[in-house]
């Protein structure tokens, strides 16, 4: 037990924030704001666990950003509760091009992502949302109404 308590507190110590994009880290800037990487797009996530997700996929080369939530008016999370006005800093001050919005498909993850276009773009920088629709090997028939007509809207030709 006394094991586990010092692990926690060894955690609790090494452990913070990226001052950079706000992740999880235990080394400050982290490693994906020092290594090599496509510096003139931002992929914009709610959660430091939503990095992980995108990197396990292989797909995405540039930089991230932690929102630390999304906008939420019913529970009382604004603007100013989440990693926006950091997230305006960056884009304002570098070469950023692009922004991809990686957000939640929920309600309120749709409330952020239509945010942070309105913000993102005045300053002329290409905001990019991450497709959704039907997952691969699903069948049609157990998709909800919503998917299958965000599938057919963002439809693509072969």
């Amino acid at each position: 037990m006394t094991a586990l308590a010092e692990s926690l507190l060894e955690v609790k110590a090494c452990v913070r924030f990226c001052s950079v994009c706000f992740g999880i880290t235990e080394d400050d800037p982290c490693h994906l704001c020092t290594t090599e990487r496509d510096g003139t797009t931002i992929c914009v996530v709610e959660e430091p666990q939503d990095i992980l997700a995108m990197e396990r996929s292989h797909a995405f080369k540039g930089r991230y950003h932690v929102l630390h939530g999304a906008l939420s008016p019913l529970n009382g999370i604004t603007p100013g509760d989440l990693k926006i006005a950091e997230l305006m800093q960056r884009l304002e001050n570098s070469a950023i091009r692009e922004v991809l919005i990686a957000t939640n498909f929920t309600v309120e993850g749709e409330a952020t992502a239509l945010y942070l276009t309105r913000l993102i773009k005045p300053l002329s920088i290409r905001v990019t949302r991450l497709a959704h629709g039907i997952p691969l090997g699903s069948d049609l028939e157990f998709i909800d109404a919503a998917t299958v007509q965000r599938a057919v809207e963002g439809r693509s030709e072969l």
